[in-house]
């Protein structure tokens, strides 16, 4: 189960930090993914993270990089996604989500879903 926590209305240029925490005592081996959707378009990928041992993996989307980083505590079962620089185009529903194994762009890959968060930027 994942539950998110953050998220909210924030001007252009803004920061929000989103959480996600994970039940399970499987946390540290699974790939966590960052996904959004915006009205009337499809989910897309923002970002991933996969930890194997002290050893991090990320990716994320062209778009967000240098604005957006992804962390995890795999001590206490969350992953983080610290949006800075926020632009209106980056409203949208934010969902993460698990899968076990490396990092994966698609949702399809991913097994387990967020409720969802709303992110909203005003301009």
């Amino acid at each position: 189960q994942l539950v998110q926590s953050g998220g909210g209305l924030v001007q252009a240029g803004g920061s929000l930090r989103l959480s996600c925490a994970a039940s399970g005592r499987t946390f540290s081996s699974l790939a966590m993914g960052w996904f959004r959707q915006a009205p009337g378009k499809e989910r897309e990928f923002v970002g991933a993270i996969w930890s194997v041992g002290s050893i991090y993996y990320t990716k994320s989307v062209d778009s967000v990089k240098g604005r957006f980083t992804i962390s995890r505590d795999n001590a206490k079962n969350m992953v983080f996604l610290q949006m800075n620089s926020l632009k209106p185009e980056d409203t949208a529903v934010y969902y993460c989500a698990s899968r076990e194994g490396g990092l994966r762009l698609y949702s399809r890959d991913y097994d387990y879903w967020g409720q969802g968060t709303q992110v909203t930027v005003s301009s």
